[in-house]
């Protein structure tokens, strides 16, 4: 399930790209395919080392990543101080992670001290308006350790990246279909994904992923500029 368009961030074969708070490495296989060096980025080691294994299996197993030229490595950092000098990549995903970090500026200013001048950076936060009826429906479901702290005003989140360099120059929303998943996760309890309707919804989305079909498709296309549950903002780093 992937967030971000590649073809609006740009990226080429060649590019070097950095996925902060790669998780599970889902922006960061498709990077990969599509011929950019990767770094995934996060700071939990558990996360690492699967996103390296997928990496290494996917350039072993993966006849377009050979083609490309697609190359992958993990590091283990935290995003306040990344280990990478100034200027290091041509593009950068940064998908649902400011929202977990208390110094969300630093944050930001780190990512822009790596990206190159010139280059793009593509930045996904939950949706204001569902993010703000899921914590209405649920004090669990922001209070866990390591959840969400924040809900960003896409006024704000554009301000603070402004301020660091970065002009916006396209933005849209995403994962229309999530967002009543939530909703109904947090009535009924988001720990608890056994009841009937969580698991049945939760099967919608496996197959929505897997069959990529218009019947479910096309919907989703049509409510995201409503419900969609992520705004994605694409910025270029000023010369």
């Amino acid at each position: 399930m992937l967030t971000v368009r590649y073809e609006t961030l740009g990226v080429r074969p060649g590019d070097r790209l950095l996925d902060l708070g790669a998780g599970g490495g889902r922006h960061a296989y498709e990077a990969m395919r599509r011929g950019a060096h990767v770094t995934a980025v996060d700071y939990e080691m558990s996360e690492m080392s699967n996103a390296l294994w997928m990496m290494r299996s996917l350039r072993a197993e993966d006849p377009a990543v050979t083609i490309n030229g697609g190359l992958g490595s993990a590091v283990v950092s935290n995003a306040l101080a990344l280990p990478f000098p100034s200027g290091s990549f041509d593009r950068i995903i940064a998908a649902e992670v400011l929202e977990h970090i208390p110094d969300d500026r630093r944050a930001i200013s780190e990512l822009a001290r790596v990206l190159r001048p010139g280059g793009t950076i593509a930045v996904t936060v939950p949706r204001w308006g569902p993010e703000l009826l899921t914590w209405a429906l649920s004090d669990e479901y922001h209070s866990k350790p390591g959840g969400h702290i924040r809900i960003y005003r896409q006024s704000a989140l554009i301000s603070r990246l402004e301020d660091e360099q970065l002009r916006l120059f396209d933005r849209h929303h995403a994962h229309a279909l999530h967002s009543p998943y939530w909703w109904l996760k947090a009535l009924v309890g988001v720990d608890d994904s056994q009841h009937p309707l969580v698991s049945a919804y939760h099967k919608l989305l496996v197959w929505d992923i897997v069959a990529g079909t218009p019947f479910t498709r096309l919907p989703e296309r049509m409510l995201n500029p409503l419900i969609g549950k992520s705004l994605v903002l694409y910025l270029e780093k000023r010369p």
